[in-house]
């Protein structure tokens, strides 16, 4: 091989290698807030389990699919959006007795640890921000898929999040028992390649 040849070669190895690298290395995703929910359900008088989502939120996720670890989630929701399909009672969640929107108009979620369980699964560790009260909260998260988008072409990921709260742990205590104090919550979440 002549050095010419061998030259080139090692050039294209090199490209190679640091194109390899840079797409295993964490990298910035644009959350779908289109295809984004925060979801929460809680038993009403042992009869019912109430549904809910949150109608305003915004976050920002940076994703490595080789190290999960190297991953970090953020969101923050708007409490006044809470939407439980029921005027009257999205009203009274919003008020002191609930969420106190008009004196906590955001909680928040900011990941500090993600570790993997197995090939799609991990535990999301965060610290999650209501009524001023700040708690580590730890989720089952799941790696629904990572690729490409069949419509735009490009990079995507999609994961579920889910665990389970104790509102009175954020002070929030009106009604309980018989308005269930374990809230299970549950984030889905889509977001493509910047």
């Amino acid at each position: 091989m002549t050095f010419k040849k061998l030259l080139g070669t090692s050039i294209i190895a090199a490209t190679m290698a640091v194109s390899s690298l840079s797409q295993a290395a964490p990298a910035e995703y644009e959350i779908d807030m289109s295809h984004t929910n925060v979801l929460f359900n809680v038993n009403h008088l042992g009869l019912s389990n109430m549904l809910g989502r949150f109608d305003e939120l915004q976050g920002s996720l940076v994703f490595d699919k080789e190290n999960i670890e190297n991953s970090k989630v953020e969101i923050t929701i708007a409490t006044a959006s809470v939407n439980t399909f029921h005027a009257k009672r999205d009203e009274h969640l919003s008020s002191p007795d609930f969420f106190n929107a008009a004196e906590f108009p955001e909680m928040t979620f900011s990941s500090t640890a993600i570790t993997r369980t197995g090939d799609n699964t991990a535990t999301l560790t965060g610290d999650l921000t209501l009524m001023g009260v700040t708690k580590p909260v730890n989720l089952d998260l799941t790696i629904n898929k990572v690729g490409e988008h069949p419509f735009n072409k490009k990079q995507v990921a999609g994961f579920t999040a889910s665990g389970t709260i104790k509102r009175s742990d954020f002070g929030m205590k009106y009604g309980a028992p018989m308005i269930g104090d374990d809230i299970a919550l549950r984030l889905e979440l889509e977001a493509g390649l910047k």
